[in-house]
């Protein structure tokens, strides 16, 4: 009988963790289809250039990611007929996304090259999928 709970415990306990893991891959691959959305409806031309984080190492991905989240604040949608869907995409983009791990990154926001929208979108994809 005290197998039988023990190997009930340890059932139940493994099935905890391997569901936990597929939310939260769950929830990056939604946050890649919301970034690949603003792609198509934000401004690119005559835009402001925002700096744009890349490669940076794990203790700076918090600090990346929140420069990615006040970049995208400075997004412009392209045109008054997308308006709706570009602000609903950017106010799933301002919730957060990273817990801090509280180590402290040398780079600041302003530390990063500028570039265009499309490819500060881009950027913050391919960080996503490392995350």
């Amino acid at each position: 009988m005290e197998r039988m709970i023990i190997f009930c415990m340890l059932f139940f306990c493994s099935s905890m963790v391997l569901t936990a893991t597929p939310q939260k891959a769950m929830k990056y691959k939604q946050l890649l289809k919301t970034i690949d959305q603003l792609k198509d409806v934000v401004k690119d031309k005559d835009a402001e250039l925002l700096h744009t984080p890349e490669n940076p190492v794990d203790e700076c991905l918090f600090t990346a990611v929140t420069c990615f989240q006040k970049g995208i604040l400075k997004l412009q949608p392209k045109n008054s007929q997308v308006n709706s869907t570009f602000i609903k995409t950017v106010n799933i983009l301002k919730r957060p996304i990273l817990k801090d791990s509280g180590k402290q990154c040398e780079s600041t926001c302003e530390s990063y090259e500028k570039k265009p929208p499309k490819e500060f979108l881009q950027s913050f994809s391919k960080l996503m999928k490392k995350v």
